[in-house]
């Protein structure tokens, strides 16, 4: 059984692995070339692990940003956890206290995304599932950033790679087997079209942060719409 477990996880992991490897290679690269010593680039890797968090730290140390406003900005973006640690407790409450914390360690979007899929499917949480799979992802990152920032010296740009779009396909990866009925279909497509229009227009990076509030919103709005109608079909057949 147990090797069962840690089969699974790693078969979770496996397609996320393959992202962070080469997203964290992009980060060690630019946290390189931003100045930030190979060394402080692996413990942020380690401590912080959280690629937007990272990649928001590298750019406003290169640009001589003060310890406030990095500490201001990265706790920003790193606020979504939050919601996501929030989504996420209730399935684990069969764990102790210090499991979930052991759990919260390793959340990031896309170990979120593929542990609530499972859930959600129908499987009950696994710790040693889980935890294979969120220690796992970890390793990737911190190999990555940490190949990036000792040997990133040897690529001058990232782009011709095509490793700037690792973490788009990776979400992407992410996103299609969420999309399991028509409302999750309308969400997505809804988040997207309106995040493309707001790039579009000139927006920054902000656009899709405001997209995926209102596609959440939106799926919140016709999920609530939905249950009344199925009451009262439910009341109706009541003999």
């Amino acid at each position: 059984m147990a090797l069962a477990s840690w089969a699974e996880g790693f078969r979770r992991a496996l397609p996320i692995t393959l992202g962070y490897v080469t997203v964290g290679f992009a980060f060690g690269v630019l946290a390189v070339k931003n100045n930030i010593p190979p060394s402080l680039c692996v413990a942020m890797a380690l401590l912080m692990f959280s690629g937007s968090g990272q990649f928001v730290f590298a750019a406003l140390w290169g640009a001589g940003a003060s310890l406030l406003s990095l500490t201001a900005a990265v706790g920003i973006v790193n606020l979504r956890y939050l919601l996501m640690s929030a989504a996420e407790s209730p399935w684990l409450t069969p764990f102790s206290r210090f499991k979930r914390f052991l759990l919260g360690l390793g959340l990031t979007d896309e170990t979120f995304a593929v542990h609530i899929t499972s859930m959600q499917a129908g499987e009950p949480p696994n710790l040693a599932v889980m935890f294979v799979c969120n220690c796992s992802t970890h390793i990737a990152w911190i190999s990555g950033c940490a190949i990036g920032a000792y040997f990133g010296g040897l690529v001058d740009d990232v782009r011709p790679l095509g490793l700037d779009f690792a973490i788009t396909a990776m979400f992407l990866a992410l996103l299609v087997p969420q999309c399991s009925s028509r409302l999750h279909f309308l969400v997505a497509i809804f988040t997207l079209c309106l995040s493309v229009a707001l790039k579009c227009q000139g927006m920054s990076q902000w656009n899709i942060a405001l997209a995926t509030i209102a596609g959440a919103t939106l799926g919140l709005l016709c999920s609530l719409h939905k249950k009344p109608a199925k009451i009262a079909v439910d009341e109706d057949e009541i003999p």
